[in-house]
C-alpha cells in the first residue's frame, strides 16, 4: 500500500468524506515541515480545507486505496488526465 504523503504527489482534487474538493495548495510534506504546517489546501464550491502536517502523519492506508486520517476522516486523491 502506498503511503498518504507519496500519493499526494500531483493529486489534483481530493475527496474527503464523499465531497470532491480541487486542490489549490499542494506540499508534500518533508523533513522541513513541521505539525502545524499546512500541506493541502482545497475548495469544493465555497467550502474550504486545510490539512496540517498532523492531520495526514498516521493516516492509514486502506486496501481500496483511500485513507483514514487521525481524525476519522476518509481521504481519498484524484489526479486528473488530460486528453488530447
Amino acid at each position: 500500500m502506498i503511503k498518504l504523503t507519496d500519493a499526494m504527489h500531483d493529486a489534483d482534487f481530493v475527496l474527503i468524506d464523499g465531497v470532491v474538493f480541487e486542490t489549490g495548495y499542494l506540499r508534500v510534506p518533508d523533513e522541513y515541515t513541521v505539525a502545524d504546517d499546512v500541506v493541502l489546501e482545497a475548495t469544493s464550491g465555497e467550502d474550504e480545507i486545510a490539512l496540517t502536517r498532523e492531520d495526514v502523519d498516521g493516516a492509514e492506508a486502506l486496501e481500496d486505496g483511500g485513507y483514514r486520517l487521525k481524525s476519522g476522516a476518509l481521504l481519498r486523491l484524484i489526479s486528473g488526465e488530460t486528453v488530447h
